[in-house]
């Protein structure tokens, strides 16, 4: 087994996706990894924490009694959020039992995704450049929602909202991003993720840079910048670029995580750091690969 992420600055721990294991959308991809083995297999990388998946348990009372049995703590768990196209009353009983799930499980963020406005049936299947994108005019009013959501979580379950910003989603680039930002209020937290800002087109350090006091979760993913073109040129789904590996782990891509480890040394960020890579377990074995990652992060921090 490997240190455990002596490295990183205080209170801050470094955590790894299932995803390098078990696709949650793409179910035949990783579909015969068990929940041990990954588990297993992210503890012996070196890593403090793992994000929730398809195949983890959602009862704090099985699941808390399986992590310790790794040393792993849970860092987090996606919820696939609606507040584009429904009121937060909706919200807030459609998050209820996830929340007291995180709540339960010792978590401080709830990683929030914006599935609404998106495609009816496989949203993910579509071409990229169908993407639906959110009249201007509707901004304030999603932002207020997302304000009152984000409250809701802190005061019912001590959870802060972290907005991931994702292709095919409500916020893709710098400019949707910004735009709902400037009108949320302080409760509501950002995920950067690295990954998905590259592929978006802009410098992750912008949101650093424009955003850095909101930044309340990482995803450390890279991207392949040769499959992402050809994925943006040939106007591939979102799903088909994560077949073809448009996406990998930190140090096999084109990012640079160097402005990043300095706004985790020089911000005073408290929190997770999660490699997290969508691609096929197949082609890229996951023990290799979040090892890979681990020391590539190692390296980064201590340069």
């Amino acid at each position: 087994m490997l240190t455990k992420t002596t490295f990183l600055p205080p209170h801050v721990k470094m955590a790894v996706s299932p995803l390098s294991w078990t696709n949650d959308v793409l179910e035949d991809l990783g579909n015969e990894i068990t929940l041990e083995a990954c588990l297993e297999e992210a503890a012996g990388a070196g890593y403090q924490g793992v994000e929730l998946g398809r195949k983890f348990p959602r009862d704090a009372a099985v699941l808390r009694p399986l992590l310790e049995q790794y040393g792993l703590a849970l860092a987090s768990g996606w919820h696939s959020g609606n507040l584009s196209e429904t009121t937060v009353a909706d919200e807030t009983a459609n998050v209820a039992a996830h929340a007291a799930l995180l709540r339960d499980m010792g978590c401080d963020v709830l990683v929030y995704g914006e599935v609404g406005m998106m495609a009816p049936g496989a949203p993910l299947d579509v071409a990229m450049s169908t993407r639906r994108l959110m009249p201007k005019t509707d901004i304030p009013a999603y932002a207020a929602r997302l304000t009152e959501f984000s409250k809701y979580l802190r005061n019912e379950f001590g959870l802060r909202l972290a907005y991931h910003h994702h292709l095919m989603m409500v916020a893709e680039t710098f400019d949707e991003i910004s735009a709902i930002f400037d009108r949320t209020g302080p409760e509501t937290g950002l995920l950067l993720d690295t990954g998905h800002a590259v592929a978006a087109g802009f410098d992750y350090r912008h949101m650093i840079e424009r955003f850095g006091d909101r930044i309340v979760h990482i995803h450390l993913k890279d991207v392949r910048d040769p499959v992402m073109g050809a994925v943006r040129r040939d106007d591939l789904s979102f799903n088909a670029g994560v077949r073809a590996g448009m996406f990998t782990v930190p140090g096999d891509g084109v990012v640079d995580f160097g402005p990043l480890t300095q706004f985790v040394r020089d911000s005073g960020y408290r929190g997770w750091l999660v490699v997290e890579a969508e691609q096929d377990p197949a082609k890229a074995p996951p023990r290799p690969a979040v090892t890979r990652a681990y020391l590539h992060m190692l390296d980064t921090f201590t340069a």
